[in-house]
């Protein structure tokens, strides 16, 4: 007969292995719950971790264009008006009201990583900046004495207004200031209130031959200082297939003869009188011809490579070339003016 004490022993036992199993039970138990979270919170991360790799390149291609149509133009612009002025207008609207101003993204935007584009623009926007002068210095002045346009004063003042100044800039206040972008769309109001003053007689746009060779030549000076900045990137850069420095260079020209050749499309336009009574019909052609080449170069990548190089392009030195054969064309028309 089994002794009690023994028996007792082997109950205790039996209900101390059955408490232990269901206590390693309820720990498993606990330990799954518990993975249903910390495994959701492993998702989130390697989600934002994709995304976050996936934000600079993904945005960097829906918003990278370069838009340099040669046949974009004012569209029906009013008589008496100018259409320089009106494209000029519209290609504001179109860089910044319609398109996206990336010069002044910050960097937590997918758009600060680009740089093709924005050079293209601030390009664009020094040839718009030059002929805004010329409007308020020559074309819209009945003279050298005359007052000046107070529209024209406006917009002169507007675009010369930096291109990389976003909403805030923390090195010089905690408060919001005026972005480029505002300044810019108020240059274009003043020009649209000039062109449609113009239209109505209450503004000048002196469209004589003496205003035209000045207008050319201040440009052509302007060309002069992009063709040297080339000269300088081509000499200290030469030889290097891969070269961000150049490519930056490339395209701040591209804009600007881009804005040049609308310019100066338009220009002939509202010249037409003054180059048909020179016999410059011809010899304009030739020079658009020039700056509509030179403004749709359009590498896939631009090289630097030495301009004689056998088998690697140079690409800023054909820009440089086309430039400076727009340039001498530029010229010659002027000169012509003058006889």
């Amino acid at each position: 007969m089994p002794n009690f004490e023994d028996f007792t022993g082997r109950v205790r036992g039996a209900f101390s292995a059955v408490r232990k199993r269901a206590n390693l039970k309820d720990g498993i138990g606990r330990l799954n719950r518990g993975a249903g979270p910390w495994r959701m919170v492993k998702w989130v991360v390697a989600v934002v971790a994709v995304a976050a790799l996936l934000y600079y390149p993904i945005g960097m291609a829906v918003f990278h264009k370069i838009n340099d149509d040669p046949d974009f133009a004012p569209g029906e612009v009013a008589a008496g008006q100018s259409r320089a002025v009106a494209v000029a207008a519209e290609l504001i609207r179109r860089e910044v009201a319609d398109g996206h101003w990336i010069p002044n993204d910050p960097f937590f935007f997918p758009t600060a990583a680009l740089d093709n584009m924005p050079n293209f623009q601030t390009g664009l926007f020094a040839a718009l900046s030059r002929f805004a002068v010329e409007l308020s210095d020559q074309l819209g002045r009945t003279r050298g004495s005359s007052q000046v346009d107070p529209d024209l004063e406006k917009a002169v003042g507007l675009l010369k207004y930096p291109g990389n100044v976003w909403i805030f800039n923390f090195s010089t206040s905690l408060m919001p200031t005026a972005s480029s972008e505002s300044q810019y769309l108020a240059a274009r109001r003043a020009l649209v209130s000039y062109n449609e003053r113009l239209g109505v007689g209450k503004a000048v746009f002196e469209r004589r031959a003496d205003n035209l060779i000045a207008t050319l030549e201040r440009i052509g000076n302007d060309m002069g200082s992009a063709s040297a900045l080339l000269d300088r990137r081509i000499e200290d850069g030469g030889g290097l297939i891969f070269d961000r420095t150049s490519d930056d260079v490339f395209y701040q020209t591209k804009g600007r003869l881009y804005g040049y050749y609308l310019i100066l499309r338009e220009l002939g336009a509202d010249f037409a009188a003054v180059i048909k009574d020179k016999e410059l019909t011809s010899a304009w052609e030739q020079m658009l011809g020039s700056f509509r080449v030179a403004a749709t170069l359009d590498p896939l990548m631009v090289s630097n490579c030495a301009p004689d190089a056998q088998l690697c392009p140079s690409h800023l030195a054909a820009q440089g070339f086309y430039l400076l054969r727009s340039r001498t064309q530029l010229q010659e028309v002027a000169n012509i003016l003058l006889k």
